[in-house]
């Protein structure tokens, strides 16, 4: 049992994150009955540490600490497999959004590479409207340390005419703006 987790009451500090997420996610975790439809769905669960059925059940136990530091958060793709396939309705996609912004507000990012490519991406959606895949690139080699990862691979591709050296801008980059003002305003980065 070197896994073994001890169950103890859960604290009203708990009782009212797990209430928040439920608010921040639309959803009720008392709704999930665990016929594990979602982890049968999910794409990505085979890298989980936690499938999402499992991170559902740490909230349903109170277990909020643990499925704070699961690495499952940052390995959901969000493609919302699990909650289509959910015969009780539970948005299990966005609970495990709100787990993973709590995880971020509560720094307890797990893998450093997954949030620097998250940070990366939306810099670039942030400044160009779109992504920039050669910013996007540098930003987050330079986040983790790998200064010259791939990049034996950008000459081929921009000779391809796959990528660019400029970023390209896109109309109403004023709208997106305001989109991560108002993200900023309610929390986030």
């Amino acid at each position: 049992m070197g896994n073994a987790v001890k169950l103890s009451p859960t604290s009203d500090s708990q009782k009212a994150l797990i209430s928040r997420l439920e608010k921040e996610a639309g959803t009720s975790i008392n709704l999930c009955y665990q016929c594990g439809k979602c982890t049968a769905g999910c794409p990505a669960a085979f890298a989980m540490d936690y499938p999402p059925r499992q991170v559902i059940r740490l909230l349903q136990l109170g277990l909020v600490e643990e499925a704070l530091n699961t690495e499952s958060v940052w390995i959901c793709a969000s493609c919302e497999t699990c909650s289509s396939r959910c015969p009780r309705g539970v948005d299990i996609a966005a609970l495990m959004d709100a787990v993973r912004r709590e995880a971020l507000l509560q720094n307890r990012v797990t893998d450093k590479k997954v949030a620097a490519f998250n940070k990366a991406f939306l810099n670039g959606v942030k400044w160009f409207g779109r992504t920039y895949e050669a910013g996007l690139l540098i930003q987050y080699n330079t986040a983790t340390g790998q200064y010259l990862k791939d990049a034996e691979l950008g000459l081929p591709m921009f000779l391809k005419g796959k990528v660019g050296i400029l970023p390209e801008k896109i109309k109403g980059r004023d709208a997106i703006k305001k989109i991560f003002e108002r993200a900023q305003e309610k929390g986030g980065e």
